[in-house]
């Protein structure tokens, strides 16, 4: 289906660029409902809302006529929440309004406001930019919003959650009250909901898709994996895929920990996090875009209004904290009509909080092990005889040289070199344990009076190299045990700590996949290996029988100690006071 406009100029932008349908956005946003009103519009990321929303401005500033008017303060103001978005904007609606002799300047944080100031005094049709800083140009007398016809607030969403409200009512009171106003966002929030009341006027509510549903174009996997071993799980999925991938991490530290050991091992990966400079940030995505890194490790906030229209991976290193984070990043793959695929890395102990965030964004995904070093190497050797450099006919000089090559050299000693020279670019694959199946879960959870929690001899036992002279405790064992064994806290019964080693039952129904995890491991922090139950070695103290004198409170301190020097409460001397009367 043809877009259905009648602008010339706009209609021939978008054959240049390959448009030839609209999208579901761009179609809703130019029925004849949808003309020169105000517009509430929920669109996913990658659904071409910022062509979508170029074309609906036209009839505002452009009418019937091909060419935009000669003014010199703009007639369009749109809002972005980063300067990456704020940029991609800029291009999208500097080719779109090409044709029609549109003049669009940025005005983004970390940018020379000289530059920019100079910019708007020349005059200009549109500005595209971030709250912080046209707020900052409003205040200094350099833009002025007096011919404004149009504000457009994109990606109003992630504005509010990035704290920009104050900003954002600063500029909207600053526009005319006749304008329109368009407001773009992920979804309609309650605050997105009472900024549109306030603002817009008899506004068009347009959803393109199902509220709360993910992205059809998206593909979910979850990954298990034992928790030490998220690393060696990240580094085998970038070796099996082979794609353009971005890598989300919770803070700055993994990011720069992950970009570091990725480097390492080999990998061409760039970092995007809170402390990079606009010129270093430039620079990554320089180099994602054309290809000289295939990895992008970055933070939810580092990452927000990136454009990567050829990303095919999203891999959450770490879990996200909620079901719109999940879905904002898996949103960066999956964008115009690709499809994407979206990777959570599940740690054994954290696979409930994973099945919870899932079945809350209503995402069906398939559970999968980490690939492992053979079948990376498989998919290497499918990869090679399908390389399209094998069916290409010598040119040049390379017929002479491979003659001479076969004169010196067997066909399969120059084969065998081949291969060396193919396999060496490639970074080595990481050793990763396989879980066994999970059993299934119990219909109800375990009362606390269930016989297997607090008694010993009701699970099967494991043991531990460490005792009391390696001041061994159970604050720092049970993790240990969780992270080398794929369970969970829950799965952990009775502890017993001897002089030189420790004892712990798993859960009968956990205890073979525990097993065969620990057994697995090469390199563990601490090895552990099935055992036999607590013998004659342990015994409990015996209680005590018989009339007993009544113990002292506060550990046989006759009296309380006062609080930060000040005198007993009343109810300390009421104790004190019984006790003396016991005794």
């Amino acid at each position: 289906m043809p877009f259905p406009i009648s602008n010339a100029a706009l209609a021939r932008a978008l054959e240049a660029r390959g448009y030839d349908e609209p999208t579901p956005v761009q179609l809703a946003v130019l029925q004849p409902e949808a003309a020169d009103r105000d517009l509430l519009v929920s669109a996913q990321t990658g659904s071409g809302k910022t062509v979508a929303y170029g074309l609906a401005l036209a009839s505002t500033v452009m009418g019937e006529s091909e060419r935009l008017p000669a003014t010199v303060q703009p007639l369009v103001l749109v809002i972005a929440p980063t300067r990456e978005l704020a940029l991609q904007v800029h291009a999208e609606l500097t080719w779109l309004y090409e044709p029609a002799g549109g003049r669009i300047v940025s005005c983004v944080g970390g940018m020379n406001i000289r530059v920019e100031q100079r910019e708007l005094q020349r005059g200009c049709h549109m500005v595209v930019g971030t709250p912080g800083r046209l707020q900052d140009h409003l205040q200094r007398g350099y833009l002025k919003l007096n011919e404004c016809e149009a504000v457009v607030l994109d990606e109003a969403d992630e504005m509010l959650d990035l704290g920009f409200k104050d900003e954002l009512e600063f500029i909207l009171k600053a526009a005319p009250e006749t304008r329109r106003t368009l407001l773009f966002s992920a979804t309609i929030a309650r605050e997105i909901a009472a900024l549109a009341r306030n603002y817009q006027q008899n506004a068009l509510r347009i959803d393109t898709v199902a509220r709360n549903q993910p992205h059809a174009d998206i593909e979910y996997r979850a990954i298990r994996l034992v928790g030490h071993e998220l690393e060696n799980g990240l580094v085998n999925l970038l070796r099996m895929h082979e794609a353009r991938a971005l890598v989300f991490c919770a803070t700055r530290d993994t990011v720069r920990h992950l970009h570091a050991s990725l480097l390492a091992r080999g990998f061409n990966a760039v970092a995007l996090s809170g402390e990079l400079s606009q010129n270093e940030r430039n620079a990554a995505l320089s180099a994602l875009r054309d290809g000289r890194a295939q990895v992008c490790i970055a933070t939810d906030v580092a990452a927000r209004g990136l454009d990567l229209p050829e990303l095919d991976l999203v891999i959450h290193a770490e879990l996200p904290t909620n079901k719109a984070t999940m879905l904002h990043r898996s949103g960066r793959t999956g964008r115009a009509g690709r499809k994407g695929l979206s990777l959570l890395l599940v740690p054994a102990s954290k696979r409930r909080r994973a099945e919870l965030l899932l079945g809350s964004a209503s995402i069906t995904a398939t559970w999968e092990d980490p690939p492992t070093p053979e079948q990376i190497r498989a998919r290497d050797q499918e990869r090679l005889l399908a390389d399209e450099q094998l069916s290409l006919p010598p040119g040049g000089d390379e017929l002479a040289l491979a003659q001479e090559l076969l004169a010196r050299q067997s066909p399969e000693a120059i084969a065998a070199a081949l291969i060396r020279l193919y396999r060496a670019r490639l970074p080595e694959p990481a050793s990763v344990t396989i879980l066994p199946p999970e059993a299934p879960r119990r219909a109800a959870p375990r009362e606390p009076t269930a016989p297997y929690r607090g008694e010993a001899g009701t699970g099967i036992w494991f043991r531990a190299p460490i005792g009391r002279q390696d001041n061994a405790d159970p604050k720092w064992l049970i993790p240990l045990i969780c992270r080398q064994g794929g369970v969970t806290k829950q799965d952990i019964g009775a502890i017993r700590i001897f002089d030189s080693e420790t004892k712990f039952e798993i859960a009968p129904e956990t205890a073979e996949r525990f097993a065969s995890a620990i057994a697995a491991q090469t390199g563990a922090e601490v090895a552990l290996e099935p055992s036999s139950p607590p013998g004659a070695g342990f015994t409990r103290p015996p209680r005590p029988t018989g009339p007993q004198a009544p113990r002292k409170p506060y550990g046989g301190v006759d009296k309380p100690p006062r609080p930060f020097g000040g005198k007993p409460t009343e109810q300390q001397r009421r104790r004190v006071n019984k006790a003396k009367r016991a005794g």
